[in-house]
């Protein structure tokens, strides 16, 4: 069974930063691009960033120069460092592949105050 836990999700102030961190089962994290995805209240889940095997990067508009996306191989570890954190920042952040398999993880929760 594919496992996804993430971690390192809080409540900061605007302006402030986080990282969050994703341990993935080896069997998908090896061959598969993985992505960070969030899903705010009311809203529907959206990918942040993404990130290939050979670490190219891709980012939704809304994050690029604030957010980067990292991959650890050899421990299997998504990470993604966030910066100059908005409210609109604020939701449940989850890592899956890209494009996400059916099963995702717990996640974790980003709260930005203003």
């Amino acid at each position: 069974q594919v496992q996804l836990v993430e971690s390192g999700g809080g409540l900061v102030q605007a302006g402030g930063s986080l990282r969050l961190s994703c341990a993935a089962s080896g069997s998908i994290f090896s061959i598969n691009a993985m992505g960070w995805y969030r899903q705010a209240p009311g809203k529907q889940r959206e990918l942040v960033a993404a990130i290939t095997r050979g670490s190219i990067t891709n980012y939704r508009d809304s994050v690029k120069g604030r957010f980067t996306i990292s991959r650890d191989n050899a421990k299997n570890t998504l990470y993604l460092q966030m910066n100059s954190l908005k409210p609109e920042d604020t939701a449940v952040y989850y890592c899956n592949t890209a494009p996400p398999r059916p099963d995702w993880g717990q996640g974790t929760q980003v709260t930005v105050s203003s």
